[in-house]
């Protein structure tokens, strides 16, 4: 009888990768022609968050796409990112909470567990364990089938294959 073969999907965040992004789009923001005089910053809230301030709602959604720009370049998925719906104003300030994704919930794991056993191969099973989803089968081959399967589909959240084994 042959061993299982296993895998784990997750969700991880490379924080320093986010820093650096982070650090990229601030000095950019200082030195830009554009964000002189409006008071643009870009700064750590938290563990587990970003906040963009400016004068001017367009100043943040601005200050927003370098950001983007500046994660993708860094390889980190837009996806990690939960921005608040409006910029709030304060004065003569606005501010944009944005909030980093990590971990799988159980929402998302379930969903994902769903279409492994809908759409996978048959003999593959689909475990969540707290914020990760361990997949186990007999045979590499459908472990790999299901690798691309998930890639395939165009979830909330940006997936990492990890244990391999």
């Amino acid at each position: 009888m042959a061993a299982e073969s296993s895998f784990d999907v997750v969700s991880k965040l490379d924080r320093q990768e986010v820093d650096n992004a982070l650090n990229q789009a601030a000095k950019e923001l200082s030195q830009r022609f554009d964000f002189r005089g409006t008071g643009a910053t870009i700064a750590w809230s938290g563990e587990q968050g970003v906040e963009i301030k400016a004068n001017t709602d367009e100043r943040v959604n601005a200050a927003v796409e370098v950001f983007k720009e500046k994660l993708i370049k860094r390889g980190v998925s837009l996806k990690v990112l939960d921005p608040a719906d409006e910029p709030t104003t304060s004065g003569k300030e606005c501010r944009l909470p944005i909030s980093l994704k990590e971990g799988i919930s159980s929402e998302d794991g379930k969903k994902i567990a769903k279409i492994i056993r809908d759409e996978g191969p048959k003999g593959v099973k689909a475990q969540v364990q707290g914020d990760e989803l361990r997949v186990t089968s007999k045979k590499k081959d459908d472990l790999q089938a299901v690798m691309n399967l998930l890639r395939e589909k165009d979830l909330d959240v940006p997936l990492q294959f990890v244990n391999y084994r």
